[in-house]
C-alpha cells in the first residue's frame, strides 16, 4: 500500500500535499495550511501524514516518522488537540513558543492544531501573531470543519485545502481490504455512518456500537406521545453514556499503556513519585475527555436521527434517492405518508436546535426532552388552512 492509501476520496488534496512535501519544493511550500472538510472526511489523519512527509528526509522514512507523529513522540512534530469544549489560550501560547525550535532530525518542524475551530477569538489572536511572523522551517497545519470557523485574518495567512465527503463504496473497500471487515458489513457500516470514516470503522468492528445505533433509531420510531418522548430521551441518554464509556475506556487504557511505556515502566508497575505529576495530568485530560465524549456521543445520536428523518423527507417528496436507514424503509414510508414535507421539516429543525443547544452547554437530558417534545408536537399537530 502506498503512503497515502488510507486517505480515502481525496485524490486532489493528496496530489497537492505530495507536491508540497517533496524534497526540493521548499520554495513553493506555504508556511501555514488550513485543511477543512466535513466530520469524518479524514482531516486529522491527512494533517498528520502531511506533517510526517514534511519532516521525513526522504520517502523511505515517511512511515516510521508517521508512526512517531501519530504517537506524539517525534521531536519535530507538535500536535495540539483538546478534550475540552474550547482550546485554552495557555495551550496555544505553549505551542507557539515551541514553534521557534529548529528541527532536531527532519527537514521541517511541523505544528498541527486539530479542531482549530475550538479556539475563541482571544486564543486565535495568539496564533495569529505566530502566523504573521513564521519561524524559518516551521510549518503550521490547522484543521477545522470549514474556513468560516476561523478568523478571516487567520484564513488569509494559510493556504486552504478543502476535503470532500468520501463515497461509501470507497470507505467500505478500505474497511474490507485493510481491516478485514466482511464486505457486506463494511458497506452497511459506511452507509449508516454517512461516510464518516472513523464511525464507519467503529460500526464495522464493534457489534455493540452497531447495536446502540440500531437502538437509537428504534426508540425514535416508537415515539408517538409526550410520555413516550420523555422515556425515549432518558433511554437515549443511557445509550450515549454507554457509547461514551466504551470509547473512553478503550482510549484510556491505550493512553495509559503508552505513557507507562514512554516512561520506561512495565505494565502495572508502581509510578515513581517523580513521574506522578505526568500521570495525574493524563488522568485529568481523560476526565475532561469523558465529559466531552458524552456530548460527542449525543451529537452522533442526533446525527443518526437526522439521517432517519432525512430519509422520511426524501420519501415524502418522492426523491427516489436511497435511504441511509434502509432496514427501516417500511416504517419510514409510513411516517412520510402521515407527516408530509412540512411536519418532517419541523422535526428536522427540532433536532438541529438540539445540536446547537448541546454546543452551548445545555444539560443533555433537558436537550433531549425538549427535542422529543417538539417532535411530538410537530408530528401530531393539526393542519390549518
Amino acid at each position: 500500500m502506498s503512503y497515502w492509501s488510507e486517505i480515502i476520496g481525496q485524490a486532489d488534496a493528496v496530489r497537492v500535499l505530495e507536491q508540497a512535501a517533496a524534497p526540493g519544493a521548499e520554495r513553493e511550500l506555504s508556511h501555514a495550511w488550513l485543511i477543512t472538510g466535513p466530520p469524518g472526511s479524514g482531516r486529522s489523519n491527512l494533517a498528520l501524514r502531511f506533517a510526517a512527509a514534511l519532516i521525513a528526509r526522504d520517502e523511505s522514512e515517511r512511515e516510521s516518522v508517521f508512526a512517531q507523529v501519530r504517537a506524539r513522540t517525534h521531536p519535530d512534530a507538535a500536535v495540539l488537540t483538546t478534550q475540552k469544549v474550547v482550546i485554552g489560550i495557555d495551550d496555544v501560547r505553549e505551542i507557539v513558543a515551541s514553534a521557534h525550535f529548529a528541527p532536531a532530525e527532519g527537514r521541517h518542524r511541523v505544528i498541527v492544531i486539530e479542531d482549530a475551530d475550538r479556539m475563541p477569538e482571544r486564543t486565535s489572536n495568539v496564533l495569529l501573531k505566530a502566523l504573521e511572523e513564521p519561524p524559518e522551517r516551521t510549518i503550521w497545519v490547522l484543521c477545522a470543519p470549514s474556513e468560516a470557523d476561523l478568523l478571516p485574518t487567520i484564513r488569509s495567512r494559510a493556504r486552504s485545502m478543502r476535503l470532500i465527503t468520501p463515497a461509501p463504496a470507497e470507505i467500505a473497500r478500505l474497511l474490507h481490504e485493510r481491516d478485514g471487515a466482511d464486505l457486506a458489513l463494511a458497506e452497511r457500516a459506511a452507509r449508516l455512518a454517512q461516510s464518516h470514516i472513523g464511525m464507519a470503522r467503529r460500526l464495522a468492528s464493534d457489534p455493540a456500537a452497531l447495536e446502540r445505533r440500531e437502538r437509537t433509531v428504534e426508540l425514535a420510531l416508537r415515539v408517538t406521545t409526550l410520555g413516550g418522548g420523555m422515556r425515549a430521551a432518558a433511554e437515549l441518554l443511557k445509550v450515549a453514556q454507554a457509547d461514551a464509556d466504551a470509547l473512553t475506556e478503550m482510549l484510556d487504557a491505550d493512553e495509559r499503556a503508552d505513557a507507562m511505556r514512554n516512561m520506561g515502566l512495565a505494565p502495572g508497575a508502581a509510578i515513581p513519585p517523580a513521574l506522578r505529576s505526568q500521570m495525574k495530568a493524563l488522568e485529568e485530560d481523560q476526565k475532561r475527555r469523558a465529559t466531552r465524549s458524552l456530548r460527542d456521543g449525543l451529537d452522533r445520536i442526533l446525527t443518526d436521527l437526522l439521517s432517519l428523518y432525512r430519509d422520511v423527507l426524501l420519501t415524502a417528496v418522492g426523491s427516489g434517492l436511497p435511504s441511509v436507514n434502509e432496514e427501516h424503509q417500511q416504517a419510514i414510508e409510513k411516517i412520510a405518508g402521515q407527516w408530509g414535507e412540512q411536519r418532517t421539516m419541523q422535526v428536522i429543525d427540532a433536532i438541529d436546535t438540539a445540536r446547537k443547544r448541546l454546543t452551548r452547554g445545555v444539560t443533555p437530558g433537558l436537550v433531549l426532552e425538549a427535542m422529543f417534545a417538539n417532535i411530538v408536537v410537530a408530528s401530531t399537530q393539526e393542519e390549518y388552512q
